[in-house]
């Protein structure tokens, strides 16, 4: 059974005032809430076990190591990648993209292409564009249509042999579009071209399954799916992790080291230079489990619901806008109202106690397709409710007669 009043309990800040009025979070797409199971488990951490991991003999580094390595193993099950060592843990989808791109520049040569989508976040832009500076390659763009969907055909059409990676997002950050992505990687295999998927936003909605998918690289944050800051997952293919070189060095990452040369570790401790976030590593497998323990059936039903309800309560707003309707998208709704800057009603609504984001979202190239300087997102979690939307939809009304 979903039992919203009991899934709320579990999370303390849902509890809280803020400027005096009741908490309704609606920026779960910038990060999610932790449940008490997390927040726990990392005081645990440091009371009980805290010690550096795979250097020592002693009890509580080979404690703390057994419980890294078990929150790796959990990973991988949860994402269904093929071996525990094709998961690495990074600080986040930030780090997991850029160390991806640092290793093509090995690879890539002028005359290269590599691609992205117009509907990508500045995270899995800017390293490509930095990439194809230093390589000479070419960085094309999927265009996207105004229903926020990509266009398949034009896809098809910037595919080549001269292409020799394709990044894409799995959902859309901006816009919530679930990107067909299978078919996606598909034709791109085709052509011999590599996918990276960065799946930051749809981790928090679903379980993506890396060998069904048969993408050659998934990236993801922990912080969006209940775990902590800090933490991010590459799950890349054995044989590409294997070709691609490491991203830095240190300690950890090696296997020898003299002046004269340095051989690497096997994976995954090549690409996990220094000592990492170790706590945050151990409790993203407290989130994983915690949210399978919720059900993502369950999770996408509530939040589907939620979509329907807050997208039909905020058209009934006269001059109210969406941004976003492609046919497949998760509980993302960006808006704006004709005449008023997106940020003037976030500032007011804030006084009520309501959190949403606005401005471009770090995926300006989006607003500058549809002409706007932002919107107001309000992305929603299982954990939300339909009286926090009725909240919510009655502020941006005050608000926008404050500002007519």
């Amino acid at each position: 059974m979903f039992d919203i009043a009991k899934i709320r309990a579990e999370f303390p800040i849902l509890s809280q005032t803020v400027n005096g009025k009741p908490l309704v979070y609606f920026d779960n797409g910038a990060t999610s809430q932790k449940p008490k199971v997390v927040i726990d488990a990392i005081a645990k951490y440091y009371q009980e076990i805290n010690a550096n991991i795979h250097r020592g003999v002693h009890t509580l580094s080979q404690l703390a190591t057994d419980a890294y390595e078990e929150s790796r193993r959990k990973i991988q099950k949860h994402i269904n990648a093929k071996q525990a060592h094709e998961v690495i843990f990074t600080s986040g989808t930030t780090h997991s993209v850029n160390i991806i791109a640092a290793g093509f520049a090995t690879i890539l040569k002028p005359g290269d292409e590599v691609l992205v989508s117009a509907l990508e976040h500045h995270s899995n832009i800017v390293p490509w564009q930095m990439l194809c500076e230093r390589t000479g390659a070419t960085l094309n763009v999927i265009p996207m249509n105004q229903s926020g969907e990509l266009i398949q055909e034009e896809y098809e059409k910037l595919l080549s042999s001269k292409t020799k990676i394709v990044a894409v997002n799995h959902i859309s950050n901006a816009l919530g579009t679930i990107n067909p992505i299978r078919e996606m990687i598909r034709k791109a295999h085709a052509v011999g071209a590599a996918v990276l998927i960065d799946g930051a936003q749809a981790v928090p909605h679903l379980k993506p399954d890396v060998q069904d998918l048969d993408c050659d690289f998934y990236v993801f944050s922990g912080h969006k799916m209940c775990g902590p800051t800090g933490t991010g997952i590459l799950y890349g293919k054995e044989a590409w992790l294997n070709k691609l070189p490491p991203y830095q060095g240190g300690g950890e990452m090696i296997a020898t080291v003299t002046f004269e040369k340095t051989t690497y570790a096997e994976l995954p401790h090549k690409f996990e230079a220094g000592t990492p976030n170790i706590a945050g590593g151990i409790v993203l497998g407290v989130a994983a489990d915690y949210m399978n323990s919720i059900g993502f059936d369950n999770i996408a039903k509530q939040e589907l619901d939620l979509l329907e309800y807050g997208t039909q309560k905020l058209l009934e707003i006269e001059g109210l806008k969406i941004f976003g309707t492609a046919k497949e998208k998760t509980s993302v709704i960006s808006f704006n109202i004709d005449g008023i800057h997106p940020y003037d009603i976030g500032t007011i609504i804030d006084k009520k106690g309501i959190a949403v984001r606005t401005g471009h979202h770090c995926a300006q190239p989006i607003m500058d397709f549809y002409q706007i300087p932002g919107t107001i997102r309000a992305s929603i979690a299982f954990y939300n409710t339909k009286e926090e939307v009725d909240v919510m939809v009655e502020a941006v009304k005050k608000a926008q007669l404050m500002l007519s």
